[in-house]
């Protein structure tokens, strides 16, 4: 390709980004930890990040990890991989009728959940557990999401993917319901001093706010794309029926995952154009605060029996000691050496605490790798 041709399919590639909103953050704004100046790439820097996060080995483990109910014979039923797609289509619509910039959305989008453990957010309170006892840090899906980014993906060498995006990641809780998402300007460092906190302080966990427009608007699609999946869901495997829904949810949202998602799109971009934030009418925000309720006193709440509970909680701190034997010992047969640590960054190795490899390890499985290694162990 000629410097001539290269240079018009640069620009053809940013030409979307011509007449985006005051408030989007465009591509050439994009920051990462080591610079890279390849001059005969052609694609911007958001969109090489979406590229990068779904062509890792994590991206296509969200195929069999947890949404909410884990090992369910029903096909129908959602997995992670439909998630992250439906915040990602939801997150975009938002975005092109705010004029915001697609690329960055899609990245945070696609690349949200990735720090998500086995058996959903049931595994990731065990792995809390584990990881508080064992290391007196704090593990939560989100914060670890910038971690396999930036430091195990690639055989622990990372991604080296934006800061806007991990910052996305980070920030991207969609369990806490806000009724205004407004950025707040970080540099690399105080991004960097952020993340870190995260892992000993529960407070800035709580309080974290994205950086860009584009991640506000990915956190809110976040809650967006599980609240009324998540009741298809109940429905479809006769947990709950419509007529469970409180009518004054009915009445604002309505009892379809279909009519909730448009109900709440639509007004949040009716709130939002031309802002330097993200909201919601007050009658809206009210009905999703009590829907989140609802979901959680009769779905989430509910979604595993104590007998389960208690199975998980067992199999995950045996395979997690049975782990941190094989390495404490050197056992090279064993399957964390062999699969996890096999092609691994020898910094990675001799730089990290053998309990944080484990519970990197484990955060990485799916729901039948993580089922298969704990039954074959004997103790």
């Amino acid at each position: 390709m000629t410097n001539e041709m290269l240079n018009e399919v640069k620009t053809n590639f940013l030409n979307k980004e011509h007449g985006l909103s005051p408030y989007a953050c465009l591509s050439g704004q994009a920051i990462r930890f080591e610079d890279e100046n390849d001059e005969k790439e052609i694609r911007p820097s958001f969109y090489h990040d979406t590229d990068r996060i779904i062509h890792a080995f994590s991206y296509t483990r969200y195929l069999n990890k947890t949404q909410v109910f884990s090992f369910s014979k029903n096909d129908h039923l959602s997995k992670r991989i439909i998630h992250v797609q439906l915040v990602s289509k939801i997150a975009r619509t938002i975005g092109r009728a705010l004029n915001l910039n697609e690329d960055l959305i899609e990245a945070i989008a696609l690349g949200h959940d990735i720090g998500h453990t086995p058996l959903g957010h049931t595994g990731e309170a065990i792995l809390n557990e584990i990881s508080k006892r064992e290391l007196n840090e704090i593990f939560m899906h989100n914060v670890h999401g910038v971690r396999v980014y930036m430091n195990l993906e690639k055989s622990q060498f990372g991604l080296n993917l934006s800061i806007q995006v991990l910052d996305g990641i980070l920030c991207h809780n969609g369990e806490i319901l806000e009724n205004i998402y407004e950025p707040m300007k970080k540099t690399k460092e105080s991004f960097l001093e952020e993340y870190k906190a995260c892992y000993k302080d529960y407070d800035v966990l709580k309080k974290l706010r994205p950086m860009t427009l584009e991640g506000c608007v990915v956190r809110i699609s976040d809650m967006i794309g599980y609240i009324g999946r998540d009741i298809e869901d109940a429905i479809e495997i006769g947990m709950i029926t419509r007529d469970d829904i409180p009518n004054n949810i009915k009445k604002i949202l309505g009892v379809t995952n279909a009519s909730i998602v448009n109900t709440l799109i639509r007004d949040i971009i009716e709130n939002s154009l031309d802002k330097p934030y993200i909201s919601m009418s007050k009658e809206v925000y009210q009905a999703l605060f009590d829907l989140k309720e609802f979901n959680y006193t009769n779905i989430y709440r509910k979604a595993n029996t104590k007998e389960r509970l208690d199975f998980y909680r067992s199999s995950m701190n045996k395979l997690y000691q049975k782990c941190l034997d094989d390495l404490n010992e050197n056992n090279l047969e064993s399957d964390i050496y062999q699969v996890y640590l096999k092609d691994a960054n020898p910094d990675y190795i001799k730089n990290t605490d053998n309990k944080r490899i484990v519970i990197d390890y484990i955060a990485g499985m799916t729901d039948e790798y993580f089922l298969k290694l704990s039954s074959e162990i004997d103790y």
